[in-house]
């Protein structure tokens, strides 16, 4: 699949970060999401929640991407959540046995708790 680009909004609620991203996850806008990721991983921040419910398609560089973020957040003990899966998104997640390993939430609501 072509990239059609992504699009990333940041949030901040006190060093709680949500990013919420729009469109497909590939190999040539994981870069980007790479490049976000990492800019709060050096930062004062409690956890990282990753908005992913305007993603129709994540290919294997976006899930490396996202494994990334979650090794990030074992290595420094800080939360990293996924929120929001489509349900495409989620199928590759269950193919993958993802859903185990990351933290997988329905709404930011519940994804903000207990942070």
């Amino acid at each position: 699949m072509a990239s059609q680009g992504i699009e990333i909004q940041k949030a901040d609620n006190n060093g709680i970060i949500c990013l919420s991203l729009k469109g497909y996850m590939d190999m040539n806008s994981s870069p980007d999401v790479r490049d976000v990721l990492t800019e709060h991983f050096d930062r004062s921040t409690k956890a990282i929640i990753v908005d992913l419910s305007e993603v129709p398609y994540i290919d294997s560089s976006g899930i490396a991407t996202l494994v990334e973020g979650l090794q990030w957040s074992h290595s420094s003990e800080k939360k990293f959540r996924l929120v929001g899966l489509t349900p495409t998104v989620k199928d590759i997640f269950e193919i993958a046995r993802l859903l185990q390993v990351f933290e997988v939430f329905n709404t930011l609501d519940e994804a903000n708790q207990g942070v």
